[in-house]
């Protein structure tokens, strides 16, 4: 009984070709992930070998599915066999995480031979993610101004621009403070949000017009994402 239940390990019932049959569609649906992958990615540090491994990555999972089949020992010699697999690039972005289980499922559903749901969910995901991408969705946008001037410090005074950004800010936060060479002259740097944005060159002629001010400059930085 033992030595039929060991024969039965290596016992694949799958032909050549169904398992070709699995690398064909896995690969089609891998190319697909990574073609959305392309399409909706956004961040500073895209990587081509990322995007290749997401191909390979769906048929590897494919080749694994196959093996495992309904024989639970192979799935548990699987498992100890990659167990020794060590991923040492950490993946910070979220959306590259969501891409990675993907191409994971897509694999496995090529594997177990679920074709129409390989194919039928690769469109299906990827079309939405195209969508959320070209409307924006989640992107919270908001309209900030870029407030840069000079200020000489006087010692036992309060700041005079404090009364005038909370006059005409809803909100104002400090960015930058850097030295103009001078031991009292800096010049400070505002992210600033306007009242009302019709009465930003008043606000201008108004800071201009403080005492110790000097250099005051309005830039307008559009569509802030945050």
């Amino acid at each position: 009984m033992l030595l039929k239940d060991l024969q039965s390990v290596f016992n694949f019932s799958i032909t050549s070709g169904q398992v070709f049959s699995n690398l064909i569609v896995s690969l089609i649906c891998g190319l697909a992930i990574s073609l959305f992958y392309r399409w909706t990615y956004r961040g500073p540090n895209y990587s081509r070998s990322f995007v290749n491994s997401l191909i390979i990555l769906s048929m590897i999972t494919s080749i694994v599915i196959v093996v495992i089949g309904n024989n639970l020992a192979r799935a548990f010699g699987l498992v100890g066999a990659m167990s020794i697999i060590r991923f040492r690039t950490p993946i910070k972005d979220a959306h590259d995480i969501v891409f990675i289980f993907f191409a994971l499922t897509v694999g496995l559903a090529a594997g177990v031979g679920l074709y129409k749901v390989a194919i039928t969910g690769t469109l299906f995901v990827g079309f939405v993610m195209l969508l959320l991408n070209t409307f924006n969705y989640g992107t919270y946008r908001r309209k900030e101004y870029l407030l840069q001037f000079s200020y000489k410090v006087e010692s036992g005074e309060d700041p005079p621009y404090l009364a005038v950004l909370k006059k005409y800010c809803k909100e104002h936060k400090l960015i930058n403070v850097r030295s103009m060479g001078s031991k009292k002259l800096i010049e400070l740097s505002f992210y600033i949000g306007l009242k009302d944005e019709l009465k930003g060159n008043r606000f201008v002629e108004e800071f201009n017009n403080l005492a110790n001010i000097q250099n005051v400059n309005l830039f307008f930085d559009s569509d802030h994402e945050v």
